[in-house]
């Protein structure tokens, strides 16, 4: 196989594998913090005005995905001369979502149960980055692919 000069990658938009993967998880969390802060922020905004936690966590979640979404399609994951955000791409975010704000709203819900509102808007940040780590995963080899 021969090797990639930074020429090639420029002109494919394809990097050898280990160097497309940290640049993908670097612009990742890149994204992955702004979501995240927008996320909290209506999380935090919409339980201090009153709002029970669930759906205040699947507000700030929604709000954060649509953000993360269109981030990651055009520039995390983007391919040179390939679409990266049409119906297929959707379908399949919309499945992973689902299944990290349930892991999130369930893990949230726990902590506050157990240790009270206070707890559960300070790990929150904590709680929804590490489930990152699977959102990371699933964008790179099953949604964005």
């Amino acid at each position: 196989m021969p090797e990639q000069t930074e020429e090639s990658v420029a002109a494919t938009g394809h990097a050898p594998g280990w160097r497309q993967t940290v640049r993908q998880l670097l612009l990742y969390g890149i994204v992955g913090g702004v979501q995240l802060l927008a996320d909290w922020l209506c999380f935090v905004l919409l339980t201090w005005s009153g709002m029970d936690v669930i759906p205040a966590n699947l507000c700030g979640r929604i709000f954060g995905a649509c953000l993360g979404f269109w981030l990651n399609g055009q520039h995390t994951f983007a391919r040179a001369g390939q679409p990266s955000l049409g119906r297929r791409q959707a379908f399949r975010f919309v499945i992973g979502w689902i299944l990290t704000a349930a892991l999130s709203t369930a893990t949230i819900w726990l902590v506050d149960r157990f240790a009270g509102l206070g707890w559960a808007q300070a790990s929150k940040l904590g709680i929804d980055g590490a489930i990152a780590l699977l959102g990371f995963l699933l964008s790179k080899y099953w949604i964005f692919r």
